[in-house]
């Protein structure tokens, strides 16, 4: 099974300081590649072929590097969408069924974790499944969890797991909200209320590059031997 991937790619990375100055935060390099390539190389590890990579901050530098990629661009004007909304406008190129969304300023060492959420995405019983990590398999993370999972798997509120960036998604929920910005946050409180959001526990570790340390982080943990 494929899907159609959106990478979210539109913020302003403001935590990155001064190296957001001339280039948006996917363009940063951690290990001599563009954070977006390790994420792109995630999306071509599951044959997907409908990619897109919502833009706002310096859309047309993103543009440039990834549309000879076969990515397309759903740019964000004149106001960032965030989350849910740049979904939601991303829609007219990803169709209206569901989609993989991915974060792009994570890296994993590990299985692929888009590969993972394929794997166990059961559309009978969810409405959105989300790549959830154990803290303790996160590195360089200075706070707790965002969400709990129940011996079936649904997510709550507030627990020992993380939100890695990635999930599969169906849309409708998405396509109905009413708003133009909005978070997925709004979406999955929608979901989880009909007992339809659940989790999928990634088995390898993960970083996320949220801050200038984060890049050094990232790379100690790719430099890591596999297990």
């Amino acid at each position: 099974m494929t899907l159609p991937v959106l990478m979210f790619a539109a913020g302003f990375g403001t935590r990155m300081g001064a190296l957001t100055r001339e280039r948006p935060k996917p363009l940063i390099e951690v290990a001599g590649r563009p954070l977006i390539d390790h994420a792109l190389d995630l999306v071509q590890g599951i044959g997907a072929t409908q990619i897109v990579a919502n833009a706002h901050y310096k859309a047309g530098m993103l543009a440039a590097h990834l549309e000879p990629r076969g990515v397309a661009i759903s740019q964000e004007v004149p106001d960032i969408l965030e989350t849910g909304g740049g979904l939601k406008a991303a829609l007219p190129l990803l169709g209206d069924d569901t989609v993989i969304t991915l974060n792009t300023d994570a890296i994993w060492k590990g299985p692929n974790p888009l590969a993972q959420l394929l794997a166990q995405w059961d559309p009978a019983r969810m409405d959105a499944l989300l790549i959830c990590v154990p803290v303790a398999r996160t590195v360089g993370r200075e706070k707790g969890g965002d969400f709990c999972l129940d011996a079936e798997g649904r997510i709550s509120r507030s627990g020992d797991y993380v939100y890695g960036g990635a999930q599969v998604i169906a849309t409708a929920e998405v396509a109905g909200h009413e708003g133009r910005v909005f978070s997925m946050n709004e979406v999955w409180d929608r979901i989880a209320a009909r007992g339809r959001l659940f989790g999928a526990v990634y088995s390898g570790r993960w970083c996320d590059v949220g801050h200038p340390e984060g890049i050094r982080i990232a790379e100690n943990l790719l430099s890591e031997p596999d297990v």
